[in-house]
């Protein structure tokens, strides 16, 4: 807990020289809930010791990065903007499986499976088998994949058209809606469709040309989470598309179409539950409507505190 203490006394004193911003606060403050639950659970983590630098180091990253960008040019900036944050959401996620099944030991897809044929009377990935078509498969895949880029891809036509005030909002609502998300995976650790009713499909998913590559590529770099609970995919591509209306109207009108093939592939894909998919739409609700009040909130405290 010494570590916690001085990142604190750090944050304290950087803090008094100059403006934050909302983003870094959010981001310290999960990666110090994430360091605290390692501690606590240190006993049933077989990996803590590779976790507990880890969280403290992407904090003294970020810290140091803050400091770099009051202070010097561009090139900390695009770090502090784009690579910062695309690393520490990738990471943290990564993180996860190391973490999630030793705090939380028991998968909840049972509950999950049943919540789905309760709302629907059919297991959807299983219903869905008489839409599969190779080229709707690797359709469906490739849109499956933009959820990686349409954040960046947002981010980068914000800086492009120096809507600062745009960018710093949407910066702050999509790391927000992927720290909810992890903490949904905390709560309701669950795999997914894709494994635990493969005994009932009747058809395998395949593409003609795609699907396979994108498959094995995110298998390799994701592995096996308890990643199904809430659907992040929703969620974050929803906060995306609601960012990109107030924002960048031309970008909405391209990412309206590709964010819907998105939530459908998430289980038509088999990768989700409908009723994560249900859950990531709620989380989008509740990313905008609550984190825009938290962004409101700080900017007005900070803004009080610069005139002071």
């Amino acid at each position: 807990m010494n570590e916690i203490r001085h990142i604190h006394k750090l944050v304290t004193y950087l803090q008094k020289r100059g403006k934050w911003r909302a983003v870094d606060i959010l981001s310290i403050s999960f990666l110090l809930f994430l360091t605290s639950l390692t501690l606590l659970f240190r006993q049933r983590l077989p990996s803590w010791d590779i976790l507990v630098p880890l969280y403290i180091s992407l904090t003294v990253i970020l810290l140091f990065l803050i400091y770099a960008n009051k202070r010097h040019g561009r090139i900390f900036e695009i770090i502090h903007d784009f690579i910062f944050p695309v690393a520490v959401v990738f990471l943290i996620f990564d993180s996860l499986g190391w973490l999630v099944h030793y705090v939380n030991p028991i998968d909840k897809d049972q509950l999950l499976i049943e919540m789905d044929y309760y709302l629907l009377g059919v297991h959807p990935t299983v219903w869905l088998e008489r839409l599969n078509n190779p080229w709707l498969t690797d359709f469906l895949q490739v849109a499956y994949s933009t959820y990686y880029f349409l954040p960046i891809l947002l981010g980068i036509l914000l800086k492009i058209h120096h809507k600062k005030n745009g960018f710093e909002l949407s910066l702050f609502l999509i790391i927000l809606c992927f720290y909810l998300s992890y903490i949904g995976y905390i709560l309701v650790p669950a795999v997914g469709p894709r494994f635990t009713l493969d005994h009932l499909q009747t058809v395998k998913i395949e593409g003609n040309y795609v699907t396979d590559f994108i498959r094995k590529t995110l298998d390799s770099i994701e592995g096996v989470k308890r990643d199904a609970f809430p659907s992040g995919h929703t969620a974050v591509a929803l906060v995306v598309l609601y960012l990109s209306y107030r924002f960048e109207k031309v970008l909405f009108l391209i990412f309206l179409p590709t964010i819907t093939a998105l939530i459908f592939s998430t289980v038509y894909c088999r990768y989700h539950y409908v009723v994560d998919v249900i859950a990531g739409i709620i989380l989008a609700i509740i990313t905008v409507y609550f984190g825009e009040k938290l962004y409101k909130r700080w900017e007005k405290r900070t803004y009080h505190s610069i005139s002071l």
